[in-house]
């Protein structure tokens, strides 16, 4: 019996991975039950086999029968799910900014702002993102704004001072007496600017953002001057195809089965959902089908969620339940053309386990360099990147 810790992180490394890398099996868990006593804890139980002369055929996590058990105490046809990162992927995948302090404004307090005509506002002044507004607003779009200043010295920033004055009212006192020196000497700005993010969205039209936390991972087109919060994901990403891939069961799957967990949530982000993901690398004319599809898809939700009111959330819980089953055949229609993109069967679409089985695998061909991997060319080469 060991705390619940032991399926996590460092914990998992140096135990349960331990234990299979050396032959054990494990056969059955309970990945998570409260303690029995006084304390506030949880704890596992897991049982395995070492090195048994026949491998088991049978598994039972949390009292129900399963195909395989990985050291995470996950249902998995994989028993140890360890995924560096991908050196293609690198720098293109990020959390937004953290602001840290009180930057943010509401709409009409910018609409004043962006009114003046004593500097370019709009400079500063930007659309602010958060997970919400991706899931719940109907455009997907940023229903606050918030004072940016990027990295500008301050006798630059203080040529906006409309701004300046509600960053030094709101801001500077707190960062003032904060304990790091660099929130403290850079009070003006974020406290975390995200310069890489910056510059990789730089010279794209558009850029796609993703809720970092919820029950479902959703990906919108946002346009270049909207800020995206820490509670949202940015992709360095114009083309349609892009969009394609992480939108698909693939990517979903994947993403799905390297997120933490918040609460009752999922939570996605870029070091374990993206940076490990093997992308395909699929021929021109399916990366084309690819692009077209996507393109069709988020262009019909979204004329849907305008029309009736409401957000992706509420989109996809009435897909679920039957609704909009002509969207439902657009996605089926890309899964199936990302799963060819791969060389998988389509049948794939239905069974994640097996799907993420083969995508560890390509994972692992590409990390032993078996496969070359330069999944991004001509998404790349449109961006500038």
């Amino acid at each position: 019996m060991a705390t619940n810790s032991v399926s996590q992180g460092r914990a998992r490394k140096a135990s349960l991975n331990d234990v299979v890398a050396h032959g054990g099996v494990i056969t059955d868990a309970v990945s998570r039950q409260s303690w029995p006593g006084d304390a506030v804890v949880n704890v596992s139980i897991i049982n395995w086999v070492q090195r048994p002369d026949e491998q088991p055929t049978r598994f039972e996590l949390d009292g129900e029968e399963v195909v395989g058990i990985s050291t995470r105490l996950r249902e998995s046809k994989v028993a140890i799910e360890e995924y560096e990162a991908l050196g293609a992927n690198l720098g293109r995948s990020f959390q937004g900014p953290i602001p840290v302090g009180g930057f943010y404004l509401e709409v009409d307090e910018a609409e004043e702002l962006l009114a003046r005509s004593d500097a370019t506002y709009p400079d500063v002044i930007r659309p602010y993102l958060i997970g919400d507004d991706i899931t719940e607003d109907p455009r997907q779009d940023s229903r606050r704004f918030i004072i940016d200043f990027g990295f500008l010295p301050l006798e630059q920033a203080e040529l906006y001072s409309a701004a300046m004055a509600i960053v030094r009212e709101r801001v500077k006192p707190d960062r003032d007496r904060n304990r790091d020196r660099g929130f403290r000497d850079f009070w003006w700005r974020f406290g975390r600017p995200r310069g890489e993010m910056r510059k990789a969205l730089a010279p794209l039209s558009r850029y796609i953002a993703g809720n970092a936390q919820g029950k479902r991972f959703l990906f919108a087109w946002q346009e270049p001057n909207v800020c995206p919060s820490n509670l949202t994901n940015v992709f360095a990403f114009e083309d349609d195809y892009a969009m394609g891939i992480l939108t698909s069961v693939v990517h979903q799957t994947w993403a799905r089965s390297e997120s933490s967990t918040l609460r009752i949530d999922l939570r996605y982000t870029p070091t374990t959902c993206f940076e490990t993901f093997p992308w395909p690398q699929p021929d021109e004319a399916c990366r084309g089908s690819i692009g077209v599809l996507a393109a069709e898809l988020i262009a019909a939700r979204q004329e849907i969620t305008i029309r009736e009111g409401i957000g992706l959330t509420d989109f996809y819980n009435a897909v679920d339940d039957g609704a909009w089953q002509d969207v439902a055949e657009l996605h089926r229609k890309l899964d199936t053309e990302v799963l060819k993109a791969y060389e998988f069967p389509a049948s794939l679409r239905d069974d994640p386990l097996e799907l993420k089985a083969r995508l560890a695998a390509l994972h692992a061909d590409i990390q032993a360099g078996r496969r070359s991997y330069d999944p991004y060319v001509d998404a790349g080469r449109a961006a500038g990147l």
